[in-house]
Formats: C-alpha cells, structure tokens, sequence
C-alpha cells in the first residue's frame, strides 16, 4: 500500500471510529467493561456491618473512634487487541474484505479505549506471533495502532488460535480486557486455551465472516485456492453433494467454536461483512451491562 493511499485510509478510519466511539459506544464500553482494581478514596465513621478488615488504623487512633477506608472501583483498564492478520481475511465476497473490517471494529474499539482512559496493546498473529505493540495510553499511539493495521504485512499465512492464546496469557501479566478478533478458521481445538485465557483475563471475542463462507451457490465449476495453504483445486458448485460436504465442514467450524466459547464462558459476537458491525457490537456491550 502506497504510502499516501495508508494515510488517507488512516485519516478515514480515525475520523469514523472516532465519532462511532464518542457518540454511541461511549456510555456501553464504559458500563460494558468495567475496571478490575480498587482504589482508595476516603474514610468515614464505622458502621455496623462494615468489614473489620477496612478499618483505617491510623485514622481511628487520631479520632480515639473507628474509621474505615472507603474504596471506589479504579476504571483504567489494560485493553489488548488479538488481531487475526492471516490469509483467509483477505477475502470478500462484497465490496468489503473481512480484513478491512477487522480493520474498523479494532480501530473503533481503540479509541473507545482510548476515550475512557484506558491502555491499549495489540498482538498481530497468523500461525505465529507477528507483533506485540505493548500497552499505552495517547492518541499518537492510536494512530500508530491503526497505520499498523491497514499496513501490516505478516511473515506468515495460516491461523493458530491456540498460541495466541497462550502468548496473551502469559505476556500479560496483569488482568486486562482481551479482544480475539478473527475469522475463527482454525480447525485445531482451542477451548482448553480459551478457557485458561479467560480465567486470567477477560476475553472477549469478534468472528468476522463472510457469507459466501457460510455456503457455496450452483454455479457450476470453479476454481478454488485456500489462501492460508496456497492449495488449488476445481471443484463443481453444481454437485448437491459438494456443497453438502461444504456445509458440512462450515457447520462443523461454528459449531466447535460457539462450543468453545459457550465452556469457556467467553462473550462473543459474528459479524457478516455485509452486516452493520455497529449494532452488533452495541448488543454486545449491552449484552455485558
């Protein structure tokens, strides 16, 4: 991508997830993902019922009568971005690859973020991990985030689930809001990696498909190339038989990872490129009031 061409698609996208992030998702994001910690904010006279625990010491010896610490939940929270950056999302049936809306929900979810005083991070992977942009706060480092997005070239083109999981387990150490944004093409059983992700951390997860994935149309032969194995093949759409095979397969990959999701207790969201993604992630954050 030329480098006149990122800016303009950068300046597109700031300006569009910017306004997305302040008029409609600022108030959901907020209650939706609430901050972990407790801060200290005053202390009042016990009460009966109080826990004995939050007795300010110091305070009641001044006072010769009990005092306890009063806490209010801190709202600053670590957000990371899990961004699927392999092959299979540069596909598109519509005007609209899967990638460059992959591109648009991370970009929206940054500045909301960003706008609530959070940190943000990202992790890029395929079936390696490709970039860790750490944790931080600021505009600058937003932009920064969403140049790499739309301009990442990665190394590699298949999709492993299970290691980014890992690696965002153990890389981050504090509790943070994790956000898996992928196509979720991955034959391998991710769950147990999921699960152990999500009782660390709070993960939250974003297919994003195209519908032409979910089935094939008759129109006769036609020639198909998986982009994350570079394989090729004929195959005849006009077969009954090839596009129950298909479905088939299709089937099977939603139905292992709503499962995964479903015991991992991980909130999730699909998302058709030929869908508004606005609405879907508003049900999403309401979803989590």
């Amino acid at each position: 991508m030329e480098t006149t061409e990122l800016l303009t698609k950068v300046r597109h996208i700031e300006i569009k997830a910017r306004g997305l992030s302040r008029n409609i998702f600022a108030g959901e994001y907020h209650s939706a993902f609430k901050g972990r910690g407790m801060a200290f904010s005053e202390v009042r006279e016990y009460q009966y019922g109080d826990d004995m625990r939050d007795i300010d010491w110091n305070v009641t010896a001044r006072y010769n009568r009990p005092y306890v610490k009063i806490f209010e939940e801190e709202r600053e929270l670590t957000v990371m971005l899990m961004i699927d950056v392999s092959e299979s999302l540069g596909f598109g049936s519509k005007s609209v690859l899967k990638r460059d809306m992959v591109a648009e929900i991370a970009a929206t979810l940054a500045f909301s973020a960003i706008q609530n005083n959070d940190k943000i991070g990202v992790i890029f992977f395929t079936d390696k991990i490709e970039k860790f942009i750490p944790p931080k706060k600021g505009r600058k480092h937003i932009l920064f985030i969403i140049r790499e997005i739309l301009g990442f070239k990665p190394e590699s083109s298949g999709t492993d689930l299970n290691m980014v999981l890992r690696y965002m387990t153990n890389a981050i150490k504090k509790r943070c809001t994790a956000f898996l944004i992928s196509d979720f093409i991955d034959p391998d059983n991710y769950k147990k990696a999921l699960q152990i992700a999500n009782n660390k951390h709070d993960v939250v997860a974003v297919q994003v498909y195209d519908q032409l994935s979910a089935a094939l149309y008759p129109v006769g032969l036609m020639k198909v190339r998986d982009p994350e194995t570079g394989e090729e093949r004929w195959i005849n759409t006009s077969s009954r038989k090839v596009r129950n095979v298909y479905q088939s397969w299709w089937s099977s990959l939603q139905s292992n990872m709503n499962n995964a999701f479903r015991q991992s207790g991980v909130d999730s969201v699909s998302v058709s490129t030929e869908s508004d993604y606005v609405k879907s992630l508003l049900q999403l954050f309401q979803q989590r009031r």
